[in-house]
């Protein structure tokens, strides 16, 4: 089995499935499918995001009990990445580990198991998690799409994450003043306005030096309209990518709102939950389990600083996690994923499936 998943990722690096590649992200999903044509097949297609929905009935099933979730975009890399190399028992390329390796796992396990298991078992395959998932994952939830465990294949060193921080991207604008620059005393400087509201955005969520559980937020860009050097801005914005723990999802904006010095605005861009099923949700355990049984090392269960599809899931309380083979170099010129890995992450999935 493992030879059939290296093959099958060494031709999904090889295709340039970029977030703006339309054409190869359909040709990908075309291969990602192809080992998949002896089930029911449902597809998808949202402002030309194309994404599959594969199951073991003849009709979709009102809540799958599992359903497996991968995504076949990638973060762009340079032009060798794209010809896949083995090394030291180590499949180099862009996306090995986030997460076409991942992937080809998941389809390989849906394959054989899919008619053994007595129960509704789905696999989804998406090709715009890059850029946030709205088009695949969300849109086949808002069509209806439910679960009752979902299994997101991104890289987790063969731990379990989950919970994952929300997203809030906001933008602050300040308003000042125009005047020549000789002259700053007749003018209202929106720059200088913005800047002290920084060092109370500073001050509320300082900087992190190491890996904390706690909301962080980072300073993107700052821009204003103003474009030479002798005359005072009178506006300036500044773009927020804030991280919020789950434990402030009704309190975060507020929270912001709550800085802000008179005549300031703020903008949401994006407004994403945050994830958390409980350490104690009995698929949770079960996968622990099999983790440990087929590794003979104790997992950790921890909580995600960056995010992935399966917040989506959130918005309609479907419980889900993160979990995923042994790689590095997410995004880097170095991406790898550890292909003894690939072979226990099979290994793990088929004796949770086959448990649950």
């Amino acid at each position: 089995m493992i030879k059939n998943i290296i093959n099958l990722s060494e031709k999904l690096i090889s295709i340039k499935s970029d977030p703006h590649n339309d054409r190869e992200l359909a040709n990908v999903l075309d291969i990602a499918l192809q080992p998949l044509r002896d089930f029911t097949i449902e597809r998808f297609e949202k402002d030309g995001v194309k994404s599959a929905l594969v199951y073991n009935s003849k009709k979709r099933p009102s809540r799958f009990k599992i359903l497996l979730n991968g995504h076949l975009d990638i973060i762009p890399g340079k032009e060798h990445q794209y010809t896949p190399q083995i090394k030291d028992n180590r499949l180099y390329g862009v996306g090995a580990m986030d997460m076409k390796a991942n992937t080809a796992c998941l389809i390989y396990v849906f394959k054989e198991l899919a008619h053994k298991v007595n129960y509704p078992f789905g696999l989804q395959l998406v090709t715009d998690e890059e850029l946030g998932g709205f088009n695949g994952t969300k849109y086949q939830i808002d069509k209806g799409v439910r679960a009752d465990f979902v299994i997101v294949g991104e890289a987790t060193q063969l731990d379990i994450e989950n919970e994952m921080k929300g997203i809030l991207w906001a933008k602050i604008s300040s308003s000042g003043k125009t005047a020549h620059g000789a002259y700053p005393w007749k003018g209202e400087n929106a720059i200088w306005k913005m800047n002290s509201f920084l060092h109370i955005l500073k001050k509320k969520y300082p900087e992190l030096r190491k890996q904390v559980w706690k909301t962080t937020v980072n300073v993107s860009k700052i821009e204003t309209t103003n474009n030479t050097f002798n005359k005072i801005p009178d506006d300036c914005t500044l773009s927020l990518d804030i991280r919020y723990i789950p434990e402030e999802t009704e309190t975060i904006v507020s929270s912001i709102k709550e800085l802000l010095p008179e005549g300031f605005r703020l903008e949401i861009i994006v407004h994403e939950p945050a994830h958390i099923t409980k350490k104690n949700n009995k698929y949770v355990q079960l996968l622990k389990k099999e983790i440990e049984s087929v590794t003979g090392k104790k997992v950790s269960i921890l909580s995600a600083n960056g995010s992935s599809d399966v917040r989506h899931f959130a918005r309609v309380h479907c419980d889900g996690v993160e979990f995923g083979p042994v790689g590095g170099g997410m995004g880097s010129d170095d991406e790898w994923v550890d292909i003894k890995s690939l072979e226990t992450y099979f290994s793990i999935l088929k004796n949770f499936l086959l448990s649950a």
